[in-house]
């Protein structure tokens, strides 16, 4: 892949994804896969006036080691330099960005059981900081080739070749262009025309039917609002972009108002363990029954990390004719494949999606119907012959989608 390429994805990242201000710190996380890239990150962040860049390395058969050999106290126990850390990130609020390189299976294997109880004990430590931290940092994913990624989405290519065109894949999808900060911009300006539109039908809810089964009805707050690309920080206002790519327009819906049934329309990568050819059935708001073909204690177990975990958190509409869609790849990655396919989200709701949230306490939008939950985890549902029709406060229906694509 050129440099002149991978230098403007870098820029690209810093000053249009977490868009780093004079005198910021800035974290980065990162896998090992891709380190002349992280150095490029690292550089554009300095370039933008960063005061320091961190960047903490993760690997994936380390975390199966730390999984099979420490005790599950070890593995709960938050030691106090890690409380420590999270303060300093509370008081500094630095930009933070992920790059994620991941294999789909690269912890497959693991105890998942073990690993999700010592997530429940350590979380609800964590949670007040990041709580304090919300809607008031800029943070952005995106995204770098594994070769074990990239040999997922490429089987029949050689490792080089199979990560250039991940390399390739990744670029495109990201508007990696002549000038892809101009074409971000653009971008951003038509989410918000698309999300709009939406607001102004002041939807009460939405009932997705589709020919592969998919039947359900789910309930928005009174006062959400949709939101897409682009966010700005509450405080310093700071205009920035958290998933690079992203098509979608999205909202929190109402906690505990959704039933029927949704079948999942591709494979989805939780904690490193593939999910694949899975239903959810939900009533009074909850998931009541899952089947899955492949990964289905995964799933069980993902659902019962929490009340939370059992109900909705986002949905989020995306057309089947997107960009990223008509690149035809399954990439095994849910900040690409969400962003081809219609999806929902199980876990946290989006606090921003509440029209005026600046104005409430964490606790008054829980109260509202924003579910909270240890987890966010979005599963993909579209598909070219997907029906969404929602129903207005004053009892109107409103074709949102028809064939898999917007109706308006």
């Amino acid at each position: 892949m050129k440099k002149t390429n991978l230098k403007k994805y870098a820029e690209l990242i810093t000053k249009c994804g977490v868009n780093v201000q004079k005198g910021q710190d800035v974290i980065i996380n990162a896998d090992l896969d891709q380190p002349e890239f992280v150095k490029m990150v690292v550089e554009a962040c300095y370039k933008c006036g960063a005061r320091k860049v961190t960047v903490d390395w993760s690997y994936q058969p380390l975390a199966k080691l730390n999984n099979k050999y420490c005790s599950l106290k070890t593995l709960s126990t938050v030691d106090d330099w890690i409380i420590e850390r999270w303060k300093m990130r509370v008081k500094n609020l630095p930009a933070t960005i992920w790059l994620d390189s991941e294999d789909p299976d690269g912890l497959k294997g693991m105890n998942e059981k073990k690993a999700a109880k010592a997530r429940m004990k350590t979380f609800p430590i964590i949670k007040p900081y990041r709580d304090e931290m919300e809607n008031k940092y800029q943070w952005c994913i995106a995204a770098v080739p594994g070769k074990k990624w990239a040999k997922k989405v490429f089987p029949k290519l050689p490792v080089k070749k199979a990560i250039e065109s991940l390399w390739e894949a990744i670029l495109k999808a990201s508007r990696v262009d002549e000038d892809p900060i101009k074409a971000w911009g653009m971008h951003n300006q038509n989410l918000a025309r698309r999300c709009s539109v939406l607001n102004s039908l002041h939807l009460k809810s939405l009932t997705y039917k589709s020919s592969n089964g998919t039947n359900f009805t789910v309930g928005l707050l009174d006062n959400s609002i949709f939101v897409g690309g682009g966010e700005t920080t509450l405080g310093s206002k700071v205009y920035y972009n958290p998933n690079i790519p992203s098509e979608e327009c999205f909202t929190t819906p109402k906690k505990g108002e959704v039933e029927g049934i949704v079948y999942a329309t591709k494979p989805l990568s939780y904690n490193g363990q593939l999910i694949e050819n899975f239903s959810i059935v939900f009533e009074k708001g909850k998931v009541k029954e899952v089947h899955a073909e492949k990964g289905e204690e995964v799933l069980k177990q993902m659902i019962n990390m929490d009340e939370g975990a059992s109900m909705l958190g986002e949905v989020a509409l995306i057309p089947y004719d997107s960009p990223i869609s008509n690149m035809n790849i399954l990439f095994y990655n849910t900040l690409f494949d969400e962003n081809a396919s219609c999806h929902l989200a199980l876990g946290m709701g989006y606090t921003n999606c509440v029209a005026g949230f600046e104005n409430y306490s964490m606790k008054e939008l829980h109260e509202m119907g924003v579910n909270d939950s240890m987890i966010h985890v979005d599963f993909m549902i579209g598909n070219k012959d997907l029906s969404i029709i929602g129903t207005t406060k004053d009892g109107r229906s409103v074709e949102i989608f028809k064939d898999g694509n917007w109706a308006f």
